[in-house]
């Protein structure tokens, strides 16, 4: 075990203490795929303990909730994936609360130490020397938690399900850090096994020439995109596809066919020169649920985490809950709906960026969508859109649309740009702030919410600010 884990363990332990105490919670979460797991985590550890709770999902934790809460008068707080950019907040008024976050901490330095006395609460890695954006998510933190108050070995699996949705894997190819020793135990517990595999999305339920043309990560020149090319590929390997048994699902293939495919996959990028699509980006470790049916969603943590996402973004995350702690009948139902909605919205995302174009800068790339896309998905669409003919992949993608609070920003980049000195998380932190706006996030995805009076300024500023940040000048 870690040293940061075992410090975590600790922390976990006064915040359980103070939970069994109170015996009473007020649950607060993201509406992501993370905050949901970090939810669904929490709601069945509170259930087997007998502690009785509420929960409710936010879009944005602010200074505005905060009060709404505080209104409230809530003998217990718990938050999840987020809250620890509002610690001030909370030691300021008094408020009872537990913060299981792995976002940068904000806050005065008394209420943000290792060692606290007066908010002693909070877990969260950077506190102690580990990086949130890719050695442990929210959920992650909360199932060492939920651990602190009981037998919930078992429940690793949905805190890998929001690791992989918070794209934890990105930077390496795998879990590494806090997450590898939650991964670990997850198999230990029987819950969960890890392979390498193909590293694209859709293998437990997509016809595999889908996969193919929907794969924007790791993106395929002349395949992305387009339905007939892939199927000729498939029918030149022999595998996957045929005019007497049609479509076949990854799942379905042998190991031997399998390994036809991504062979093949690899001498295709290859021979077209796209030396950067190693094999490493074509098969990476891939984490399976052993206790869901395999066929569905459930069974592959990275389309678990799409289908949660999909409740999230429709402002129905309660029935993401609902699917985290085992219905499979009415909220399942419904998260499907919803996911083929949120497919749908996708698609339609994706023509209006292709149809309006993406406006290129010197260092960025953006589209403003308006209200033609749900601000709750516009950085979905920002990151598919780089399968988009035209768009420059060497830029990251700016996404903007219009929402209650401002316009919303969402920001995707590459592990290239990353290893060039990119860091998105720091860029929308700081260049909201100069346009009178709030934003964070992590360095190869990141958001924000501006003032609509202010957009062509933030566009002008971010440019300048990520030139920088990769030719290497300091910021």
């Amino acid at each position: 075990m870690s040293e940061t884990y075992k410090h975590l363990e600790a922390r976990a332990r006064l915040c359980a203490a103070e939970i069994q105490k109170i015996g009473k919670v007020h649950l607060v979460s993201h509406i992501d795929a993370d905050g949901i797991t970090s939810a669904g985590i929490m709601c069945r550890c509170f259930e087997r303990a007998g502690i009785k709770y509420t929960h409710a999902f936010v879009k944005k934790l602010d200074e505005r909730v905060m009060e709404q809460l505080l209104l409230e008068n809530h003998p217990l707080l718990v938050f999840t994936d987020l809250g620890s950019s509002l610690i001030d907040f909370m030691v300021d008024h008094s408020m009872n609360a537990i913060v299981a976050d792995h976002h940068q901490p904000n806050g005065r330095p008394e209420n943000i130490s290792t060692d606290s006395k007066t908010f002693p609460h909070h877990m969260n890695p950077h506190l102690f020397g580990a990086n949130g954006g890719f050695e442990i998510s929210g959920s992650g933190v909360s199932y060492i938690l939920a651990c602190a108050l009981g037998n919930n070995a078992d429940l690793a699996d949905l805190a890998i399900v929001g690791a992989i949705g918070d794209m934890q894997n990105r930077k390496y190819g795998k879990l590494v850090g806090l997450n590898r020793e939650i991964l670990e135990r997850g198999i230990d517990a029987g819950v969960l096994s890890c392979n390498l595999d193909l590293a694209l999305f859709g293998k437990q339920t997509r016809p595999i020439y889908r996969i193919l043309q929907y794969s924007s990560e790791p993106y395929l020149p002349g395949l992305t995109g387009d339905e007939e090319a892939c199927i000729r590929f498939l029918q030149n390997t022999g595998v996957g596809y045929n005019q007497t048994d049609g479509a076949k699902l990854w799942i379905e293939l042998n190991f031997e066919e399998r390994k036809k495919i991504i062979t093949g996959l690899v001498k295709y990028c290859n021979d077209r020169g796209f030396s950067s699509k190693r094999t490493d980006d074509i098969v990476r470790e891939c984490y399976t649920l052993l206790s869901e049916k395999e066929g569905t969603e459930m069974r592959d943590a990275s389309e678990y985490s799409t289908l949660l996402n999909a409740t999230g973004r429709y402002d129905c995350a309660e029935i993401g809950v609902a699917v985290c702690m085992g219905d499979r009948n009415n909220a399942l139902a419904q998260a499907g709906n919803l996911l083929v909605e949120h497919r749908k919205n996708l698609v339609n995302g994706l023509n209006y960026v292709r149809e309006s174009g993406m406006t290129q800068l010197k260092n960025i790339q953006y589209f403003y969508s308006g209200s033609a896309i749900k601000e709750t998905i516009v950085g979905i669409i920002a990151g598919m859109s780089s399968s988009i003919e035209g768009v420059d992949r060497k830029k990251p993608i700016i996404g903007l649309a219009d929402s209650e609070d401002g316009v919303k920003i969402s920001s995707r980049g590459t592990q290239d740009l990353i290893r060039r000195g990119m860091n998105l998380s720091k860029a929308m932190s700081e260049v909201t702030e100069m346009v009178g706006g709030t934003g964070g996030g992590h360095d190869i995805a990141a958001g924000g919410t501006i003032p609509p009076e202010r957009v062509d300024e933030f566009i002008m500023k971010l440019n300048d600010y990520i030139g920088n940040q990769i030719n290497g000048n300091n910021m």
